[in-house]
This record gives C-alpha cells, structure tokens and sequence, in this order.
C-alpha cells in the first residue's frame, strides 16, 4: 500500500503499530473461509503455505485487527524474526566417538540431513560429495553490510540458497563434513546435506520463512532437521511447523541459545516440546559458558572453539549452542539411517548419553555419545 507505514518485530512491533500502518503477520486459520478472509483483507500475500493452514500477509493493521475476531481464524500474529547463534570463533568429533563409527564403516549413507540455516556453501570441497537438494526461502546477497557491522561471507551466490553469511556451512561441516583427507570430518561424512537457506546474509530469518523450511523438509520425507537458530520468543505459525514436520516423521534438533550463563532461558525453537534443545561444552567437559540452559535440555555436545568449514572452502573456529546443535543432528542422521524412526532416535541418543557431572538443566541426559548411541563403545576403534 503506497505511503504507508511498516511496523516490523525489530521496531514498534504489532501491538505499537497505528491503525492505518502497514503490518506483516502469519494468520493461523480453521477453514477456507478463514483463509479467504485473510488474502481479502491482504495488501500482498508474502506466502501461502502447500501444507500449513497459515498465510503469511502483510496488510494495514486495522483489517488484521478484525481478523482476530474471526471465528474462522486460529490466530494473527507478528511476523517476527530469528537469528543464526552462532558467537565467537574441532576436537568436538574425538569427544563425542564420531571416529569411533568412521572405523567401524558407520558413515551415515543413506541419511537424508538438513541444515536449516543460511545455506551451504555449494562449491565446498568437504561438502560437495554429498550435497543434495537446495531450497532457498531468502536470497543469497553477498552485497552491502549487515547490522552491528557484520559483513556477509566472501561468496559467489551460484543458487538462491548459497550460504551467505558462513554459519549454515560451518553447521553442515560439524554435521557432515567429507573424509576426504583435507579439511575436517564430520559425525557422517556419507551423509546426504540439504541445504534449507531460511536465514539471510545477515543471519536473521522470520518466522514464516523458518516455518516454510520446517514445512518443506517435511514434505521431502527428510531424515532430520538441524536448526542452529532461535529467538527468544516462540510463534504459533513456527509450532504449527514444527508439529507438522515431527508428525510425518522429521527428527528436528534446536540449539538451546547462547544466553547463558542462566538457569532457564532456553530459546525457540528449541523450547517446543516435539524439538531436542541441545545445550553445549568445552573441551573440560564443563558447560560452555555461553549456553542457554533450563529444563528443556535433553542433550549436550561441544560447542566452545569448533573448528569446521565456512563458505568459499574455507575453514574457521566458532562456538555456539550453533555448534553444538549438528553433532547430534549427524548421530541423529546416523541412526535414521539405520532405520530408527524420529522418537526411537531421540529416546536411543538419550539413553546412551554421557553421564559428565552436569545438572540435568545444563545437560539432559548428557553428553552425546554418538558410538554408544550405534551400539559401539570408544574401545571399537579398530
């Protein structure tokens, strides 16, 4: 709508917008009547889910105002945003026993594993053996700057879903990184990565398009979804999701965030029940102390000072419950391909869980143990 305001997360938010501005929300609805009461009251439809019942539209706040008295109408919410965790600059794969099954011929093949992220660098060379499908829900642009100063990653975007930014490739690295003699190894270097871009160059994504990545990894009938991203708050049209994406079979793995230290500060989405939040370590063993933690921790991996690959081919040091979260998406692909499903994976990497001193609100059940969790103990290394 030409000369009007927008009201987005980042500024005034929903509730401070003014009548006649301009808003972006997702609206939740029951029937088609609800869904066709959304597009009418629509300036522009930003998107409308294949399988979700939500639309995602930007419209003047007082024809979304009647929308939430709709009977037809689930919810309206602000489509706010989320942000790649990732915090500062790989001894990670020793300590978890990723080389323990690389020994034993446990590679991964046969897993399908995305990284739900800024994308993945497509010329890589520890990833580009078994990079599989790209879907892109932002574009990649290497140009301009990024808020607080940050640059996007020194890249050539061959495809929508190049990563931009070095964190999706960073993630996939830990995940699935090629044993390939240069470079790291990742918990499944036969696994197959697909790229999901839902973040910008910046790191930053809303929440419809992380819920359009969650909903199309699910459609794909794709082993495990690895989310290094979350906010600190959760969103309606996210858990519809999510929901979605667990109930046809999706093993979906969230950092806990990296706002520690705390006692119960894990972020969305790895809040929601149906994700694993995954908090993160330090090479002592100790709870790294950046990491979010609270009750909703089932799980811990290394996260300080990982060592793996970013975009244009090369390589960097980073820590993060970012970091943390695909070591266990990696054992998570490794036992789906192994023919566990989503829960009997979560309960199987649980149970054979590192038991390392920490307070269940710090570690769940433990460390990722990720030869245990395949039946294989640290001895089986030959």
């Amino acid at each position: 709508m030409a000369g009007a305001s927008v009201a987005t997360a980042a500024a005034s938010g929903l509730a401070a917008a003014k009548p006649g501005d301009t808003v972006e929300v997702n609206v939740g609805f029951e029937s088609e009547r609800g869904r066709q009461k959304a597009l009418s009251a629509a300036d522009e439809v930003v998107r409308d889910f294949n399988s979700l019942d939500i639309v995602t539209i930007r419209a003047v706040k007082k024809s979304v105002s009647a929308l939430e008295s709709n009977p037809n109408v689930r919810y309206v919410e602000e489509n706010g945003t989320m942000e790649a965790l990732a915090e500062t600059l790989p001894w990670g794969q020793d300590r978890v026993d990723s080389d323990v099954l690389h020994a034993n011929g446990e590679l991964g093949s046969g897993a399908d594993v995305a990284i739900i992220d800024t994308g993945i660098d497509d010329d890589h060379p520890d990833l580009t053996d078994h990079l599989g499908k790209g879907k892109a829900f932002v574009s990649c642009d290497t140009s301009g700057g990024c808020r607080f100063g940050a640059k996007p990653a020194d890249n050539t975007c061959n495809y929508a879903w190049t990563d931009d930014n070095n964190h999706g490739t960073h993630c996939a690295g830990i995940a699935a990184g090629d044993d390939n003699s240069e470079g790291v190894i990742g918990v499944g270097p036969d696994i197959t990565l697909h790229a999901v871009k839902v973040l910008d160059k910046c790191g930053s994504g809303s929440y419809s398009d992380i819920a359009a990545g969650i909903e199309y990894v699910a459609d794909q009938g794709w082993d495990v979804g690895s989310m290094s991203l979350g906010g600190d708050s959760g969103s309606s049209a996210l858990k519809d999701a999510v929901q979605y994406a667990t109930d046809n079979g999706v093993f979906l793995v969230a950092a806990a965030g990296n706002d520690g230290p705390c006692t119960d500060c894990v972020g969305y989405p790895a809040a929601y029940s149906e994700v694993m939040a995954v908090s993160s370590t330090a090479s002592d063993d100790s709870l790294s102390d950046f990491s979010s933690q609270g009750p909703e921790v089932e799980i811990a991996a290394p996260g300080t000072d990982i060592y793996s690959s970013v975009a244009n081919g090369g390589y960097d040091t980073y820590s993060g419950t970012s970091m943390a979260c695909p070591h266990v998406a990696g054992a998570g692909g490794q036992l789906m391909a192994d023919g566990y499903t989503n829960s009997d994976t979560r309960s199987q990497l649980k149970s054979t869980a590192e038991d390392i001193g920490l307070a269940s609100n710090e570690s769940g059940s433990g460390l990722l143990d990720a030869a245990a969790a395949l039946g294989y103990d640290s001895s089986d290394d030959t």
